[in-house]
């Protein structure tokens, strides 16, 4: 059995401490000066004293003890600033200028920075000076949740490290072995992927931990709440008995994670870059009320009025899914899903649609769509509300991606909209009341686009196509004056309106998709796996 079948799996993590995007105590408490305690047993003590109190309306950045100025491109190595002139950077991202100074020493570290912020470069770049090229057994390993995320890592890798010698590869589930074998023989002293089949290999002996430098969790929360956790530790039993630098990054910092931090890394500084208003407080959030009945015909009506360049709808079921883009596509929007029954090779095809920007509106669960790094995403919509505050803040980090502006839109009955508002609180995010258009409110806005379509195409004609045009007035009034003819009429119009407004707008090109990895016989590959190492190295860290 592949142990990324959990990826297909909804798993709902019952027990996540909501007190996820508090920072930690200002040293006014007295376990915070008791000697012993390290970064990470300070903060769980914190959180689950913070469990009982009222969130802080603000707070601010953390930084570890003994904090290091923050790196600029200038400070950089010779061979990192190569290497971001090939990824086309002109200047760090503010979690990169803050985390590299700690990568680069070597410190192991949790980073608490949003999606889509650059943190990727941020453990990618310090690689660079500790990989041998010429060792070409794994010496840096990157467990991520989604096959999407490993993708789009080693394809940032492989930016980063060209004509350095060092090979990343990206292992997965969902597709056969064979060509993440032929990877390891070819030789990758990077291994980006899902706990499950990395576990898979080990396993198997066909990847070995022995050379392990560097051990790097992204989106640790993520993996946590989809139930990679048993896998991880699982994991834990092949790192060697040395100690292996290791870095944790996050968009929250829930109880689960902090205690998986205390397994795994020792004696950590926490870095926040997203800390209690995150990154989401800078885009725009807003909400409708809506009945349970017609919650589908509410959102088209909000589609219509909001008028996205692109969206991610979200929704917590399957069915949900599924009956979501039935209905979008047959009201004539260019919709399509993604969800866990999908084919490994039809969910790239969806995937590469969206980039692309010939699909406009991508409908997916939570497990679906982690991961995903759509370019320009204009808009989230919530059409079910999320399970849990840090659901909130991953699906709302769809957009608003490096900078750039987004809108989340979440659809709420009376209940919801009381838990939405406890999640405003959590994170400081200021949330928008927007009226439920009216089918009357609708048509007036559609009149209006319509008109505007239409007179920019007349303009458009010389004065020839014009006068032809002209021929046609006394029919339009006379068939606007029949019931039935006027129906024909409006089925005219709603062809320029669909041609029109149902598109997706032209957009810049996003980042390709990693090719597919072809299915093969799966064979006994060569390793030297080699478990027991974690217990020697968890004793050493107490």
């Amino acid at each position: 059995m592949d142990h990324d079948d959990k990826e297909t799996t909804r798993t709902t993590d019952t027990t996540t401490d909501t007190t996820s995007g508090q920072p930690e105590a200002a040293p006014t408490r007295q376990y915070v000066q008791a000697p012993g305690l390290t970064q990470v047993q300070k903060a769980l003590l914190f959180a689950e004293e913070q469990a009982k109190a009222p969130r802080p309306e603000a707070v601010g950045e953390i930084a570890p003890e003994d904090a290091l100025p923050e790196a600029s491109l200038d400070t950089l190595p010779q061979t990192l600033r190569e290497a971001c002139t090939r990824a086309g950077w002109n200047q760090l991202m503010p979690v990169q200028e803050k985390a590299l100074p700690y990568m680069l020493q070597g410190r192991d570290i949790m980073v608490q920075a949003r999606t889509g912020s650059g943190k990727t470069g941020a453990f990618l770049l310090p690689l660079l000076g500790r990989l041998k090229p010429a060792q070409t057994n794994c010496q840096a390993l990157i467990l991520v949740p989604t096959r999407e995320l490993a993708q789009q890592v080693a394809a940032e890798a492989a930016t980063l490290f060209a004509g350095t010698g060092v090979e990343c590869v990206a292992v997965y589930g969902g597709v056969g072995y064979g060509a993440q074998l032929d990877a390891f023989k070819r030789g990758a002293q990077i291994v980006v992927g899902t706990p499950g089949r990395v576990l898979d290999h080990l396993l198997k002996r066909s990847l070995s931990l022995a050379d392990l430098s560097t051990l790097i969790f992204d989106e640790a929360d993520r993996m946590l709440s989809i139930g990679f956790y048993p896998d991880m530790k699982d994991i834990q039993r092949y790192l060697p008995r040395r100690r292996v630098h290791s870095a944790m990054f996050s968009a929250t910092f829930p109880q689960q994670v902090l205690r998986l931090a205390q397994e795994f890394l020792t004696d950590p500084g926490r870095l926040s870059l997203s800390e209690g208003q995150v990154h989401i407080a800078d885009m725009t959030h807003a909400y409708y009320e809506v009945p349970s009945m017609g919650k589908d015909r509410c959102l088209m009506r909000i589609i219509e009025m909001e008028s996205p360049e692109s969206a991610i709808i979200f929704c917590n079921t399957k069915a949900d899914v599924h009956y979501l883009t039935a209905v979008l596509s047959r009201f004539g929007y260019n919709a399509d899903e993604l969800s866990a029954d999908l084919t490994q090779s039809r969910r790239d095809q969806v995937l590469s649609s969206v980039r692309e920007g010939r699909l406009r509106f991508l409908i997916a669960t939570d497990v679906a769509g982690r991961g995903i790094d759509i370019p320009g995403l204009s808009h989230v919509i919530l059409y079910s509300p999320p399970e849990n505050p840090e659901s909130y803040i991953h699906r709302a980090g769809r957009t608003g991606r490096a900078g750039a502006a987004g809108t989340v839109i979440s659809l709420v009955d009376v209940m919801q909209k009381m838990e939405l508002m406890r999640i405003s609180r959590q994170y400081g995010i200021k949330l928008e009341e927007r009226a439920l258009p009216t089918e009357a409110d609708l048509a007036a806005h559609v009149a209006q686009r319509l008109s505007t379509v239409l007179e920019a195409k007349w303009r458009a004609k010389d004065s020839l196509e014009q006068e032809r045009a002209r021929r046609y007035a006394d029919v339009v009034r006379e068939m606007a004056a029949d019931e039935h003819q006027a129906l024909l009429l409006a089925m005219l119009l709603d062809g320029v309106y669909q041609n029109s407004m149902h598109v997706p707008p032209p957009r810049p090109e996003g980042r390709k998709p990693e090719p597919q990895p072809q299915r093969q016989d799966e064979g006994a590959g060569s390793g030297d796996a080699r478990p027991g190492g974690a217990g020697r190295r968890r004793r050493r860290k107490r």
